[in-house]
């Protein structure tokens, strides 16, 4: 058996292993071996993989020796390759420990930079490079965040001993202390350090070393880690990469600099060079947000070297990954180096052009720009803006009080708050809150995610809250250096104002500007390249999309979201919309015979069929569900003194006899009493009255040239010979008026499916029944036993991750997403059931599973014809529509691929990457492992392995049935 290896080896242009995996490597060292294999100038290092994390977890925060051991060799052949020892006194290897999940959570896993500096190695830095600024600057740095970052201690008091620092030799700047002012720094920092911990600021480079190794593990168990995973409902990975990598330097002055950057605009989607640098300064400034960076275009005038062979890079890369890539680079000396590349975060609209692009510039396919799109995505397209015409032009101009950097589009309005644990106090108790910072940090997650809107008064586009917001689709402007922020007053002085905490501001961070006052939003405008790639979707997806509505204004929202016709119209909804249809329903309520109960449904009965018209105009030629009365009569009576006294006044009854007639309605469990199709069995004349309401409206329509569809639904069907009771007495009704009108109407009759006997007998339902509609939401409370009203007091113990305090019994919301391994099973068992004794039988689902994305990738699993869904849940499904159909296909071809072919799927994944050749062919030496050794192609060979969970999702459903628990 082959030892277990954690320790991977890259820099001279060679990389160690073939393993690009962002599970074991994390995406930060995935992407450093694959920029060294493809020729990118990347700085030597090593990456200590994500299993090693595992194993210092285990170990009780302690790294085992046999990993230990793999380090040491690895720090041995990093000093060999670059030559350099690391703390030595006269050229110290000086290199970078920095975290790298397998997906980004930027600002929330640890770094550390300039490791290797002490007393002795920061005077041989100064002397070799004859710059003795820069070397002490990158010493305070490292002491700062060493002492920060792996020791636990507070930032504030360094940071205030650098401010004093700067107003006691009256600069703004760091970049304008001198050598001797940083040298007095250093001293402070390390005086602060033994005050604080005992003892003097470690020396010993090597002690460093597992300093910062530690700390980075130790950091993805840090509140602000633990918080970001919880937001993003990341609950998958297994912990942090380690990276440590030789330091290269942009802070030696201003031939060096260093920058953040995207291949393209993360915000519009726009095919243009994108971010923000820094001249003279490391990393960590730009990220942090604690200088306003200059636009990258400015490096073309500065370094002009460097920023051409970066613009080559941008096009490399996107080449290589067919994705737009998130950089960060450094400069030294005009020298570029690459640290990192990873797939960027981007708003929603910016997704959907970057997409579209891709495939009309062939760098991907239609499939895989629809499967790259997410359903948050989606819903992003519909943030809104700011209602310009309902403010006023001038109105606008007036309220202005501010502009800083559009970091993130869209616009919010709330109150403001001044640190992140208000705005989470605050939003809790529902009211819109927006969060003002200087700069936000990594330990404002939790704020930042609670707010509106987030405002900083510097940082760039690539700073942490712009960043974090981005991946949010969370407005946000940062760099707005107008504000004066005092955070222990909570005030912020503005534009000859003051605004206190709980203020009213808006954001537009399309432009970058705050107003004064809560302005009034719009929902913008869908961009053309959303409604490409829909289309795309619609191409490919073999599953229907309807909506559920109720109203012909709803209907017709729905159509314009891509909807093909109506899976659920709910009758009832309609008997609230106005005073007279309320009073004409209680009067049918209250009652005492048929006569009396007959003349109250002759009054609802134009209603609900101009209703009815309405919608099948909506419509014209879509198919139209319309489901017969389903809630209990108790919720329809009056609530109040008035609303007795009125129903009264119109029925002639006694305020007490209708009180005493609204208590023989009370029912100790409503949802499982007198409702749905048990209200026709008992009042048959309900059943006349809808029938004909919808038959006649049908009939109506097609004598005016609309073409119409009707499917009568009765709900909660538990037997056969019940259901035929009522579709008997329905095709009577709407036979008659059909016949009488000399129509020639098509018309359907079916049942939901949502008590689990009718799943168990849908053999028998279904040989009267046209048509089966899943009601999902009540067939998901009657299997689990579970109140859809109730659970929220206990269902987070079920669905939080052991982590988060819960018990991690559900993967998801049983109520947001289909419990596929049981409800899921009822589903599909009357699906079968029902197709088994009727052929071709319609199936479709109603509740609001079916605008979830797994949820409806089931729904296309087990063979429905339709999924419905609120009306702006419409386009997700119409994407998971098509993602389904494209996952089905890629796990049917994996799976069809017999062993013997297995290496040759291997070679495809290499053959994606023919730029990743170049190093070996510069290189005959790094030829002959490849060329000699199978063992070499043995990772390669292993890589279909890790497909097998893909290739046996159509067989194997029961696992990803378990997921959705």
């Amino acid at each position: 058996m082959a030892k277990a290896k954690f320790v991977y080896q890259f820099g001279g242009g060679v990389a160690e292993t073939d393993v690009t995996s962002k599970d074991i490597l994390g995406g930060k060292g995935s992407g450093l071996m694959e920029m060294t294999k493809i020729g990118l100038p990347v700085p030597a290092g090593f990456t200590i993989g994500i299993p090693a994390c595992e194993e210092y977890y285990k170990a009780g925060r302690k790294l085992p020796k046999n990993i230990v051991d793999e380090v040491k060799v690895a720090l041995a052949k990093l000093e060999k390759t670059t030559g350099k020892k690391l703390g030595d006194s006269k050229d110290p290897l000086l290199v970078s420990v920095r975290s790298g999940a397998a997906r980004s959570m930027p600002g929330m896993l640890e770094t550390i930079l300039n490791l290797g500096l002490n007393d002795k190695s920061v005077e041989g830095l100064a002397a070799k490079t004859g710059n003795p600024r820069f070397a002490y600057d990158s010493y305070r740095r490292f002491i700062q965040m060493y002492s920060t970052t792996a020791m636990g201690l507070s930032k504030e008091p360094m940071e205030e001993m650098l401010s004093d620092m700067k107003k006691k030799v009256g600069v703004k700047n760091d970049t304008e202390l001198s050598a001797d002012n940083l040298k007095v720094l250093c001293e402070e920092f390390k005086a602060f350090y033994k005050t604080k911990k005992g003892q003097a600021f470690p020396q010993d480079p090597v002690e460093q070393l597992w300093g910062a190794i530690d700390a980075v593990f130790d950091s993805w168990e840090a509140d602000k880690s633990v918080t970001y995973r919880r937001v993003e409902k990341i609950s998958d990975l297994k912990g942090t990469a380690v990276n440590v990598v030789q330091m290269v330097f942009g802070n030696k002055g201003d031939s060096s600099g260093t920058g953040v950057c995207f291949t393209r605009d993360p915000n519009s989607g726009e095919n243009v060079f994108y971010g923000d640098c820094l001249i003279n300064a490391q990393g960590e400034d730009v990220v942090a947000g604690i200088r306003t960076p200059m636009k990258l275009i400015e490096l073309e005038t500065r370094l002009p070297k460097a920023y051409k062979q970066l613009c080559q890079v941008r096009k490399t890369l996107e080449k290589n990954f067919k994705e737009m890539q998130d950089l960060e680079f450094t400069i030294e000396d005009e020298k570029l180096y690459m640290l990192q590349c990873r797939t960027g975060k981007r708003l929603p609209a910016a997704a959907f052009k970057i997409a579209v692009d891709m495939v009309n510039e062939k760098l991907i396919t239609k499939e895989e720009a629809i499967a790259r799109i997410t359903p948050e995505q989606i819903e992003g397209v519909f943030y809104p803006i700011i209602d310009v015409a309902t403010v006023g032009a001038a109105k606008l101009k007036e309220l202005k009080i501010a502009t800083g950097i559009d970091a993130v589009p869209g616009s919010a309005t709330g109150k403001l708050c001044f640190t992140a644990a208000e705005t989470e106090a605050r939003a809790a108790k529902g009211e819109k809150v927006i969060l003002l910072r200087k700069e936000t940090s990594p330990e404002d997650v939790g704020g930042m995610h609670a707010a509106q809107g987030i405002l900083t008064a510097t940082g760039g586009k690539t700073s942490h809250a712009a960043v974090v917001a981005r991946g949010w689709g969370k407005c946000c402007i940062v760099g707005c250096e107008a504000l004066d922020i005092d955070e222990k007053a909570k005030t912020l002085k503005v534009g000859g104002k003051i605004l206190r905490e709980g203020d009213e501001v808006t954001l537009n961070g399309t432009t970058g500007e705050v107003f004064l006052t809560s302005l009034p939003l719009k929902k913008p405008e869908q961009t053309k390249e959303y409604k490409t790639l829909l289309g795309w979707c619609d191409e490919i997806r073999t599953l229907k999309v309807r909506t559920n509505a109720d109203t012909p204004y709803d209907a017709q929202k729905a159509v314009e979201l891509g909807a093909e016709g109506i899976g659920l119209c709910r009758t009832e909804h309609m008997f609230f919309d106005t005073e007279e249809r309320r009073l004409a329903i209680q009067e049918m309520i209250v009652a005492e015979n048929v006569e009396t109960r007959k003349k109250a449904l002759a009054k609802l009965l134009p209603f609900q069929q101009a209703d009815f018209e309405g919608i099948f105009k909506a419509m014209d030629g879509k198919p139209v569900t319309i489901r017969l009365i389903d809630p209990p009569l108790h919720e329809f009576t009056p609530k109040d003194d008035a609303g007795v006294n009125k129903l009264a006044k119109v029925t002639g009854l006694s305020p007490d006899k209708i009180r005493q007639r609204c208590d023989q309605l009370h029912e100790s469990n409503p949802m499982l009493g007198h409702r749905g199709c048990r209200l026709c069995i008992t009042f048959p004349e309900i059943l006349d009255m809808q029938v004909t309401a919808i038959i006649q409206a049908a009939v109506n329509m097609e004598k005016k040239g609309i073409k119409v569809l009707p499917e009568i639904m009765i709900p909660l069907t538990i037997d056969k010979k019940e259901l035929k009771i009522l579709v008997d007495q329905g095709r009577g009704i709407a036979d008659a008026i059909i016949k009488k009108a000399g129509s020639k109407l098509a018309y359907m009759m079916g049942t939901m499916i949502e008590i689990p006997r009718a799943a168990l007998l849908a053999d028998e339902v279904a040989e009267v029944a046209e048509f089966f509609s899943c009601g999902t939401n009540d067939l998901t409370q009657m299997t689990l036993g579970l109140s859809r009203d109730d659970a929220g007091r206990f269902l987070p113990d079920y669905v939080m991750s052991e982590k988060d305090g819960g018990k991690a019994i559900f993967a998801q919301d049983p109520f947001v997403s289909l419990d596929q391994s049981g409800v899921g099973q009822l589903v599909k068992m009357a699906i079968e059931k029902g197709r088994s004794t009727r052929k071709g039988l319609k199936v479709g689902i109603c509740g609001e599973h079916g605008g979830e994305s797994r949820s409806v990738k089931f729904c296309h699993s087990v063979g429905m014809n339709y999924v419905s869904c609120s009306p702006y849940r419409v386009p997700i499904a119409r994407l998971a529509a098509a993602q389904a159909v494209i996952e089905a296909k890629a796990a049917a071809k994996a799976a069809a691929k017999p062993a013997a072919k297995k290496p040759a799927v291997a070679k495809q994944v290499v053959a994606k990457k023919p730029v990743a050749k170049k190093p070996v062919a510069k290189k005959p030496v790094a030829k002959k492992p490849v060329a000699k050794k199978p063992v070499a192609k043995k990772p390669v060979a292993k890589k279909p392995v890790a497909k097998k969970p893909v290739a046996k999702k159509p067989v194997a459903k029961k696992p990803v049935a378990k997921k959705a628990k």
